[in-house]
């Protein structure tokens, strides 16, 4: 992936537990990382630029500054995990108000940057776009590893993967012929110091017998930005130890 130097690679959320892990991983092959996000990620050689993804004129001011100091963009990582206080309220519990507020912050602020960048990638005739998803756009919850845990499937997460990797296989097919990539990587269950008994029901259940970390994930991020996936869009990587293989 030496085809990664010097490529402006933007990431939304980078300073989160996923986000900070492929900027990481992206700054070991000599890629610039722009991270956007409400908080910097404060590491040498990380450039930081302070936005909220779901307000649309914030994220586009930040895109021309952008432009305007790279001239280009090489790939965007749709990363960035807005979400109401409420979000992990049952189904039964949850309200109406509180879904569409949700799928709105998270699903359309991502069809939105997608918009802003697919500009500017139809100019450059290149580009990457990389939309972070999960299982559960794929499968439905096995409601057993969360049994005597605190812990809830939130039912609009369900919703906005799945809505998202059909949408970014529909952007593959508009954006193709303009030489631009779309792509999803949807991650298994992340290990992030979860209730022990959570973990243990998960890792019983996933083939690989144990959680993800996020540094199983960046490396699929940064093959899907490189040459080295040059003809691969449209598609959605799964890296979930063979959880969705049974």
């Amino acid at each position: 992936m030496n085809d990664l130097s010097n490529k402006i690679i933007v990431i939304t959320g980078g300073n989160g537990l996923l986000g900070r892990a492929i900027i990481d991983f992206l700054l070991s092959f000599d890629a610039i990382c722009i991270n956007i996000d409400i908080k910097p990620y404060l590491k040498e050689n990380v450039h930081n630029y302070t936005a909220d993804i779901t307000q649309s004129e914030e994220l586009a001011k930040v895109i021309e500054q952008i432009v305007e100091k790279y001239s280009i963009i090489d790939g965007w990582v749709n990363n960035a995990y807005p979400r109401t206080s409420d979000y992990g309220s049952t189904f039964d519990n949850m309200t109406m108000d509180s879904w569409r507020k949700n799928v709105d912050l998270q699903l359309n602020s991502y069809v939105d940057a997608c918009k802003q960048i697919s500009d500017v990638f139809k100019k450059q005739k290149s580009g990457s776009i990389i939309n972070m998803a999960s299982i559960y756009g794929v499968v439905g919850p096995d409601f057993t590893v969360y049994e005597n845990t605190p812990l809830v499937n939130p039912a609009p997460y369900a919703a906005i993967k799945g809505g998202l990797i059909n949408f970014s296989r529909y952007l593959a097919s508009w954006l193709g012929p303009h030489g631009v990539r779309v792509n999803c990587v949807s991650p298994g269950g992340i290990f992030d110091n979860q209730n022990p008994t959570f973990v243990s029901q998960y890792e019983s259940k996933v083939p690989l017998r144990r959680m993800g970390k996020p540094d199983d994930i960046a490396p699929a991020v940064a093959f899907l930005l490189s040459d080295m996936s040059k003809y691969i869009t449209g598609h959605n990587l799964l890296v979930d130890g063979g959880w969705t293989a049974i």
